[in-house]
């Protein structure tokens, strides 16, 4: 099934630099790039479109993810479904993702295919056509999706509302899936609006990986892609900016459903940029020292077993976005802990690994294990597409994305440290609470202070 992304990642991001990289532009602005690999005969055929949740008008949210949907329905070359059919067909695997930055659809198949996939991708770039029907089956098909994924998990439920609180102005607040009563609304015009001005060749990157010759691809994609007329007078995208942020906010979530209380706190951070990701770099560092192994990182080892506070703990990092990212913290308490021991254990914690400062022997193997992870990366070819697309469609160059690995290398504790004093401050922060329903006991112990 198709699905949305929610970029919500724990760990080092390591996107790999392949060798053998090639790019050029159409005539009508499509960007394409090249990644070969000639181990296996796959290619892994992917098209990114510059527009996610975060673009969406006011009243609509929801539209990218449900045009996501929707481009699997006909056009006037295809009956609705084929692609996905013609592909599983073929001995192969399609899929489709939404993020607040991006919307991806791709394929992997035989390097023989590769013509085949261009062509039915080409199609819908501006073929698309859907029926009244069409459009009433897939918004209840993503209504039953937020009702699965959303609605009936209460730990996803506090994440979107911690990220409507973190974000005052900005689209970032905004669900990728979309709130459930603007979903109801959205129709057939709405959606073929946001096709019509989005789906375009100069909003789009091509990136094709695996068995394939960097000439024969660009003479394909000039066959299929390059006929496609792009949409006149498209802007950068221009998005609502965050006004400065003065005072912590906190929430607390309560549901009958919620069997591990925890405590989340995510903190606005810098982003990666063009030309300049050794901030991104040393926060990256920062997450996986602080939490992004669990037990045997600095959290675990204070929180779990120095003084035992905590059965999880975890930091992690998002900078892989166009606009602003998130830096984040959990901890769930061990039975007998309340939440707000749990915080203040957290913040104890927090405040002397400040003062300390970075292991240097856990960095080094830190460092290490960066190293291995940037060669094994290189063994998935689905993995060296999703990374260029994903990165050229924040805004990354591919000179940027090949460097990464030596900015992440290039980071010392002292880069770690600085990033640390400059984003963990409170005042730049949502702290939630997420815990059961109040029991009898609770309610009388309140009414008794």
């Amino acid at each position: 099934m198709k699905t949305l992304l929610s970029t919500f990642f724990i760990g080092l991001a390591l996107p790999a630099a392949a060798a053998d990289i090639s790019s050029f532009s159409l005539d009508n602005g499509m960007e394409v790039v090249v990644v070969e690999d000639h181990r296996a005969p796959i290619v892994v055929h992917t098209v990114w479109y510059k527009v996610g949740a975060a673009d969406e008008v006011p009243g609509k949210s929801g539209i990218a993810h449900f045009l996501e949907h929707l481009m699997f329905k006909g056009t006037d070359n295809m009956e609705a479904g084929e692609l996905s059919a013609t592909v599983t067909r073929n001995g192969g695997s399609d899929n489709a993702f939404t993020s607040w930055d991006y919307t991806a659809y791709y394929q992997r198949v035989a390097a023989d295919r590769l013509p085949l996939m261009m062509e039915m991708e080409a199609d819908r770039m501006r073929g698309l056509q859907m029926t009244e029907d069409d459009v009433a089956t897939e918004r209840n098909v993503v209504l039953a999706e937020r009702n699965q994924r959303t609605d009936s998990d209460p730990g996803a439920l506090f994440r979107e509302q911690m990220r409507a609180a973190q974000f005052l102005n900005h689209g970032y607040s905004i669900p990728i899936i979309g709130w459930r009563h603007e979903i109801e609304q959205l129709n057939r015009e709405d959606a073929f609006a946001f096709y019509r001005q989005y789906y375009a060749p100069n909003n789009a990157i091509l990136v094709v990986a695996g068995d394939v010759d960097p000439e024969e691809v660009k003479t394909l994609a000039q066959t299929y892609y390059g006929p496609i007329e792009p949409t006149i007078g498209l802007q950068e995208r221009v998005r609502p900016t965050e006004p400065p942020q003065l005072a912590e906010r906190r929430l607390t979530m309560r549901d009958a459903r919620v069997s591990q209380p925890y405590v989340t706190r995510t903190y606005i951070a810098p982003e990666r940029n063009p030309g300049d990701q050794s901030e991104a770099a040393a926060l990256e560092f920062l997450a996986s020292l602080l939490g992004g192994d669990g037990a045997t990182s600095y959290l675990g080892q204070a929180l779990m077993f120095d003084d035992p506070k905590a059965i999880f703990v975890s930091a992690f990092y998002n900078g892989s976005s166009v606009d602003l990212g998130t830096f984040g913290l959990v901890i769930a308490p061990v039975p007998g802990v309340s939440l707000e021991n749990a915080e203040i254990a957290l913040d104890a914690t927090i405040k002397k690994f400040l003062q300390e400062g970075v292991d240097l022997e856990q960095f080094e193997r830190l460092k290490t294990q960066l190293r291995a992870s940037q060669v094994y990366a290189q063994d998935n070819i689905e993995s060296l597409a999703r990374g260029y697309g994903q990165d050229l469609t924040i805004g990354l160059s591919i000179d940027d994305i090949k460097t990464w690995p030596d900015v992440l290398d290039a980071v010392t504790p002292e880069d770690v440290m600085a990033a640390a004093k400059s984003v963990l401050n409170k005042s730049n922060a949502v702290t939630g609470f997420l815990m059961p329903e109040m029991t009898s006991d609770d309610t009388q112990k309140d009414a008794e202070q």
